[in-house]
């Protein structure tokens, strides 16, 4: 599956656009994420383990987002972004939505 965050892929022309596709994942981190995440909050510094569990979410979402294109019969996503909030007041957990527009590309003819 192609995927671009502009809305045209050099050598292909969109012959068909099948509509919004979008994954969304909502995840709370682990017990040790959580211990983890609270000890690096008091000393300061790069939270691996939230970092890690963002990068998964992410992953997760792009992978849905896929898989709703690749149902409505687009070989390519066009204009993909991620959008990301907190659910829980406190930040517990995390929303994350990968979305854009499917589409049916060819290659162009030299």
């Amino acid at each position: 599956m192609l995927a671009s965050t502009t809305f045209t892929i050099d050598g292909y022309d969109i012959l068909d656009t099948k509509g919004l596709v979008r994954g969304i994942i909502v995840r709370s981190p682990t017990i040790s994420q959580g211990i983890l995440g609270g000890l690096k909050n008091i000393i300061g510094g790069k939270i691996g383990a939230y970092t890690t569990m963002c990068e998964q979410t992410r992953s997760q979402a792009y992978e849905d987002m896929v898989e709703h294109a690749k149902a409505l019969g687009a070989n390519a996503i066009v204009g993909v972004r991620y959008d990301a909030s907190s659910v829980e007041p406190r930040g517990g957990a995390v929303e994350v939505l990968c979305y854009g527009t499917a589409v049916v590309v060819t290659k162009q003819a030299r």
